[in-house]
C-alpha cells in the first residue's frame, strides 16, 4: 500500500515517466544519484530535474560527500515519506472538497444541454443565449443530474477510503519515527553519561598528581612520634629526681635516732 501512495505522489509531480523513483528511494540509506540514473536508464541532468521537483515540495532529502579521489561532491538522495504520505493527504482532501462544491452546485441549481453538439450551460448562460445554441441552432433541454451526482458520491466514498489508509501509513511512519527517536536520545545521553564519568577520573588523577597531601601526613606523624618520645624522657627524668630525694632524707632519720 505505501508502494502504491508513493508512486501516485511522484507521478502527481513530475508524472509517469519518473514513477520508479520512488521505487529506487524507498530505503532505509541515502541512493546515489549515479546509480539512481543507471536504475531508471536516464542521464544524470534529468535526474536531477526530477529529484529538485521533488524537492521544492519537500518530498526527498539528500546529503553530499566528497569523493577522496577525484575531489568533486556527490549527492545522495532518500524519499521521505512522512512528508510524502502528508502531501497526499492535503492533495486528497482538496479533491475531495471540489468534488463536494461540485455536488452542492448541481443540487441547487440547474443546468442545460445542447444534445446535438453536446455542450454543457448553467442557467445564467442558458438565459444569455436565449436557450439556443449558438452553433446548431438548437434548443437547449434541461439536465438530468442524477448519475452525475451519484458518481460524484461514489468518488467521495473512494477518497474517503483512500485517505483512512494514508492515515494508518502516517500513523505507522509516525511511530516509527519516535522509536528512532527514542533509541537516538538514549545513545545520546548514555554518551554523555561516560564523557562525564571519563572527566571525573582524569580529574581525579591530576589531583592525585598534583596534591602534596602524603608528604605532609609523613612529616606530621613523624612530629608526633619524636614528641611522644620527648614526653618518656621527661617522665623518665622525673622518676630519676624523686628517687634521689628519697634517698637523700632516710640518712637524716637514722642519725637522729642514734643520738
Amino acid at each position: 500500500m505505501l508502494d502504491r501512495f508513493l508512486r501516485e505522489i511522484v507521478v502527481v509531480v513530475v508524472g509517469k515517466q519518473a514513477e520508479l523513483v520512488a521505487d529506487v528511494l524507498n530505503s532505509k540509506k541515502h541512493v546515489n544519484e549515479f546509480i539512481l540514473a543507471k536504475k531508471l536508464d536516464i542521464t544524470i541532468n534529468q535526474t536531477r530535474n526530477i529529484l529538485y521537483k521533488l524537492a521544492d515540495h519537500g518530498l526527498v532529502s539528500s546529503i553530499r560527500k566528497k569523493d577522496k579521489k577525484k575531489g568533486w561532491y556527490t549527492y545522495f538522495w532518500k524519499i521521505e515519506i512522512l512528508k510524502s504520505l502528508e502531501f497526499l493527504k492535503d492533495m486528497l482532501t482538496k479533491r475531495k472538497e471540489q468534488i463536494i462544491f461540485q455536488i452542492k452546485s448541481r443540487e441547487s441549481k440547474e443546468f442545460y444541454i445542447c444534445e446535438k453538439c453536446n455542450v454543457e450551460f448553467s442557467e445564467e448562460s442558458a438565459l444569455l443565449h436565449d436557450f439556443t445554441c449558438s452553433e446548431c441552432g438548437g434548443i437547449f433541454s434541461r439536465k438530468d443530474n442524477t448519475k452525475l451526482l451519484k458518481e460524484l458520491k461514489k468518488q467521495i466514498e473512494k477518497i474517503d477510503l483512500e485517505l483512512s489508509f494514508v492515515e494508518e501509513e502516517i500513523t505507522k511512519e509516525q511511530e516509527k519515527l519516535s522509536k528512532a527517536r527514542e533509541k537516538e536520545s538514549k545513545k545520546e545521553a548514555k554518551l554523555k553519561i561516560k564523557e562525564r564519568e571519563a572527566r571525573k577520573k582524569a580529574k581525579a588523577k591530576e589531583a592525585k598528581k598534583n596534591s602534596p597531601e602524603k608528604k605532609v601526613t609523613k612529616k606530621k606523624l613523624t612530629k608526633k612520634k619524636v614528641t611522644k618520645k620527648k614526653l618518656t624522657k621527661k617522665k623518665v627524668t622525673k622518676k630519676k629526681i624523686t628517687k634521689s630525694k628519697k634517698n637523700k632524707k632516710t640518712p637524716s632519720k637514722k642519725k637522729k635516732v642514734r643520738k
